[in-house]
Formats: C-alpha cells, sequence, structure tokens
C-alpha cells in the first residue's frame, strides 16, 4: 500500500511544477469577498492530477481516503481542496450513513466560500442524502446558523436529490424558512435549488414562487425562475 506522505507529496509537488501564469485564471472575478490567493489553477488541470493520483490510492479503504482528503484540506489551498473534493465524491459508491458526521465537519471546518460550499454540498452530501434520504432531517438545524455557507449549504445539499425527483416537499420547506434571509449568497442558493427544482416540476415551482413573489428578494426570484417559459417568467416577476 502507497505511503499516504508519499502521494501527498507527489501531489503537491505535481501542483507546483503546474503553478504558472499560463495555467491560471482570475478567482477574484467570481468572489464577493476578498480572497486570500487571487490566482488559481484552471479547473480541467487540477482534475487532471486529480484522476492521475486517484489510480494509486483508489485500493485503500475508504476511511483512509477520507483521511487524505482531509490532510488536503488542511493545507488551506485551492487545488488540494479540488482534488480532496473529487476524491471524496468518486467515492460515492462506498457511502455509508455513519460519513454524515464526517462530512458535517467538513463543512464546519473548511468550506469558506460558495465554492468550497457548493463542491461539498453537491458533489459529496447530496448524493448521500440522495442515497440515504432520511439524513436531510440532519440539515434543517443549518439553515438556523449564523453562518451564511451553512444556511446556504441547507439548500445547496438538496439540489443532487431534487434533479432525481426525490425531496420536493423538502425544498419547498427549505426555500420558505430561507425565504427573507438578508444575505445575497442564500438567496442565490435557494434559488439555485428552486431552478433545479423547476427542470422536474415546472408548474410546481412555478406555483410556489407566484404564490411569494412579493416578498421574495428579487436575486432569490431570478434565480428560481431562470429555466421557465418565457410567461411564466414573465408573470413571476409581476408585483401583486
Amino acid at each position: 500500500m502507497i505511503r499516504s506522505a508519499e502521494i501527498l507529496k507527489e501531489i503537491r509537488r505535481e501542483l507546483k511544477r503546474l503553478d504558472r501564469p499560463e495555467n491560471k485564471i482570475d478567482a477574484q472575478r467570481f468572489h464577493k469577498e476578498k480572497l486570500k490567493k487571487r490566482y488559481v489553477l484552471k479547473s480541467p488541470l487540477v482534475r487532471r492530477v486529480s484522476a492521475r493520483f486517484f489510480k494509486e490510492v483508489k485500493i485503500q479503504p475508504k476511511e483512509s481516503i477520507f483521511d487524505l482528503c482531509e490532510e488536503m484540506f488542511e493545507s488551506g489551498k485551492d487545488g488540494e481542496s479540488s482534488i480532496a473534493f473529487n476524491w471524496a465524491r468518486r467515492l460515492e459508491k462506498q457511502y455509508a450513513k455513519s460519513d454524515f458526521r464526517r462530512f458535517e465537519t467538513w463543512l464546519k471546518k473548511y468550506v469558506n466560500g460558495w465554492g468550497s460550499c457548493d463542491a461539498l454540498c453537491c458533489y459529496v452530501l447530496g448524493p448521500l442524502i440522495y442515497k440515504f434520504p432520511e439524513l436531510a432531517e440532519k440539515t434543517a438545524k443549518w439553515t438556523k446558523s449564523k453562518s451564511r455557507w451553512y444556511r446556504r449549504a441547507s439548500a445547496v445539499t438538496l439540489i443532487y436529490p431534487v434533479r432525481r425527483r426525490i425531496l420536493l416537499e423538502l425544498v419547498f420547506e427549505r426555500a420558505d424558512i430561507l425565504l427573507l434571509d438578508d444575505d445575497d449568497m442564500v438567496q442565490k442558493g435557494y434559488g439555485w435549488m428552486l431552478k433545479e427544482a423547476s427542470n422536474k416540476y415546472r408548474d410546481e415551482v412555478y406555483d410556489f414562487v407566484l404564490k411569494r413573489r412579493d416578498k421574495m428578494p428579487r436575486t432569490a426570484l431570478r434565480y428560481a425562475i431562470e429555466k421557465l417559459p418565457p410567461a411564466m417568467k414573465k408573470e413571476a416577476m409581476k408585483k401583486g
């Protein structure tokens, strides 16, 4: 079995080798808050590194790979965090209910922006909840958190399941709880959740939005109706 320290050393060496201006993008333009590291490696390059090294660790026990992910999260470096989320996603078939506790800890310790929030929710927590829908209720307490990322996560985590036609009722319940949240990251999060739900449940989402259009923040409303037919969008944007 390959030693973890050796794998991490190889990954860091490869990321350092790729750390050239032509391989970077300006990440600040995607973020509202000021970033400590403005320029980051392009996603396709990071995914390539992730795939290459996952071949060397995939035979290890799931918990050992999760431990490796945490070591990469601890580094605080964007490229390593992206690889960690990717590796966790690749273990989806091995997820167990007990993994929720570890993933919730990742939300607490390692999520510090919408990118890491959405990566954890869409690629890790979402698939876990789709596999074990009863776990969704454990995310309800996040709606009351002081952290904008917990509140955003309480909605975005439901995107993966609702895309696969489950938990629609909980999607609407969660949107109602977050409806008047004054944080735009939360508004965009639950608006996105409703938009994804509209792909499978157009009429239900339309009716939900129509009844709340006068009090729903316009940011959330625009996200929610983005994929509705033009006539529906026009009607939804009207003031009652």
